[in-house]
């Protein structure tokens, strides 16, 4: 008995989709699994950074309670022994297998990726993974490139394959061995693109001829925005074509022709992924599982494509936190479905054409926290409990709160009940929101703004996303003794979202907002 689950997370993915409104993306697959599913159209991370965000999400707490802002320690030792969703699962009689980049790599997960406490078996890595940052980009001169825009002619790659190529085989055969093994799993596949560098099969070029692409609609660095909050896109800065621009640090815009470039690789890499989402999709209606396993699709944050004069992750606008966020429950988001049924029929983005819009859509602002206790419940298992004020010494808690109450509730009662959140103190005047946050190592761009290590860490920008606005305030703190002093506030960012929907106007100056300081203190 019980529901089997694939879980499905993406790198730097914001939500350019053809079921999130996007006209330009191919993404027949992911559309498909949509038109399924209930979607989350206002989901954040947490921390717009991999690792950061990863751990909040796969043990259901904040970066503050895992202690976690850079990449360089391990939450057990560091902050707390918490339970993870997968382990979760395995201590409920799952097997629990990780497939491609689920947590972050490195000691952030105990070097392991947090084996044997989450997964039944070794985590598997693609063998491609480590040319990732290798010169396999071809440039004009023919010689080869560590290229941030990069399609490749798979055939002339190490190994002839790609990671995600190979993270979407083992999936498939694991799904294979489940079947057969008759056992109940819950499968985590973490697909690497579109993380840069931005390599993929070329032919996904021809999918965006260039003069279709356009910049982003507010490619300058606003008037208002505070130094504080601006990320200088380092990684960017570092690939061999960046380099060749010679552009000024840190506000100096790229060349209109190249963001151009990055923008049409982007959408590439997109069409590229929703390929591999394709193919494992339709491997679970092959072994018969897709009458009985929940599917979730996100990512780990956003990415801003030129907005803002910003690029890549590393900040508290929504381009870079805000994410997919799908849950396909057979019986619940569809009607039963048969056993063999065709539910996810491979489809072509060369060929394929008309989108097909979601299944059921929700608006209200959700958190990645909350994806742990939300599945746990959609698979029939207790929810764990919330998290005390102060859970270090707590294995199992959630600071999240379970979203699925949100499914299959009709609009009528949404209005009504607008009981969002009952029973978190994280809810005001029921109105749900969601917190996100980015460290920074001083007030103005440093070569380590993007990812300050936690001991260089001088602020904290704390930021609150309602549907009507996105409220950030950058205060002084201390890496020592994790204390944020919100008597001292560097500086603060507030966009109404109606009138300003590309958080380009900051009217936090002339704007009070005490209430809104009360707010985020909780």
């Amino acid at each position: 008995g019980g529901m089997n689950v694939l879980f499905i997370v993406v790198d730097d993915l914001r939500p350019v989709l053809g079921c999130y409104g996007d006209e330009l993306v191919k993404s027949p697959n992911i559309d498909q699994l949509s038109s399924q599913s209930m979607v989350f159209s206002n989901a954040y991370a947490q921390q717009a950074v991999c690792a950061p965000s990863r751990v909040s999400f796969l043990t259901g707490r904040r970066p503050d309670t895992t202690r976690l802002y850079d990449f360089y320690s391990y939450w057990r030792v560091h902050a707390g022994n918490y339970s993870t969703m997968p382990q979760y699962f395995k201590e409920n009689g799952y097997m629990t297998l990780s497939v491609g980049k689920v947590f972050h790599p490195g000691v952030s997960s105990n070097y392991s990726d947090d084996y044997p406490y989450s997964w039944s078996i070794p985590p598997f890595h693609p063998s491609a993974e480590k040319y990732e940052n290798d010169k396999t980009c071809r440039g004009k001169d023919g010689k080869l490139y560590a290229n941030l825009v990069c399609p490749v002619n798979v055939t002339e790659m190490p190994g002839g394959t790609l990671p995600d190529i190979q993270s979407t085989e083992e999936a498939i055969r694991l799904l294979n061995i489940m079947k057969t093994n008759r056992q109940k799993f819950f499968l985590a596949v973490g697909y690497h693109k579109p993380h840069i560098p931005l390599r993929y099969p070329q032919e996904f070029l021809k999918l965006y001829p260039l003069e279709n692409i356009t910049l982003a609609p507010d490619p300058w660095v606003p008037k208002k925005l505070p130094s504080v909050a601006y990320n200088p896109w380092m990684d960017i800065r570092q690939r061999d074509d960046v380099r060749a621009l010679n552009v000024s640090f840190p506000y100096g815009p790229l060349p209109d022709d190249f963001q151009r470039r990055i923008r049409q690789s982007y959408y590439a890499a997109v069409s590229y992924l929703d390929v591999q989402v394709g193919l494992l999709l339709n491997a679970l209606d092959n072994v018969g599982l897709s009458n009985n396993t929940i599917v979730v699709f996100t990512a780990d944050h956003g990415w801003s494509l030129g907005e803002h004069g910003e690029w890549a992750k590393y900040s508290n606008f929504d381009v870079a936190t805000r994410v997919p966020l799908m849950f396909y429950v057979p019986g619940m988001t569809t009607s039963p479905v048969s056993q063999g049924a065709r539910v996810f029929p491979y489809l072509d983005p060369f060929s394929h054409i008309g989108g097909s819009a979601p299944q059921g859509q929700s608006k209200e602002v959700v958190e990645l926290v909350s994806v742990f206790p939300t599945l746990a419940e959609l698979a029939g298992l207790q929810v764990p409990p919330a998290c005390p004020e102060t859970s270090f010494g707590v294995v199992l808690c959630t600071e999240g709160t379970s979203i699925a109450h949100y499914f299959n509730v009709s609009e009528e009662k949404l209005e009504e009940g607008k009981e969002g959140c009952a029973g978190t103190d994280r809810c005001f005047n029921e109105e749900p929101v969601a917190f996100s946050q980015y460290p920074r190592p001083a007030d103005t761009p440093q070569w380590n703004s993007d990812k300050p290590k936690l001991k260089d860490i001088r602020i904290m920008g704390y930021s609150m996303r309602t549907i009507d606005y996105r409220y950030t305030v950058w205060v002084q703190f201390d890496p020592n003794n994790f204390i944020a002093d919100f008597g001292d506030v560097h500086a603060g960012e507030l966009y109404m979202m109606e009138t300003d929907p590309n958080q380009d106007y900051n009217i936090y100056n002339n704007t009070s907002h005490g209430w809104l300081l009360k707010k985020i203190l909780g």
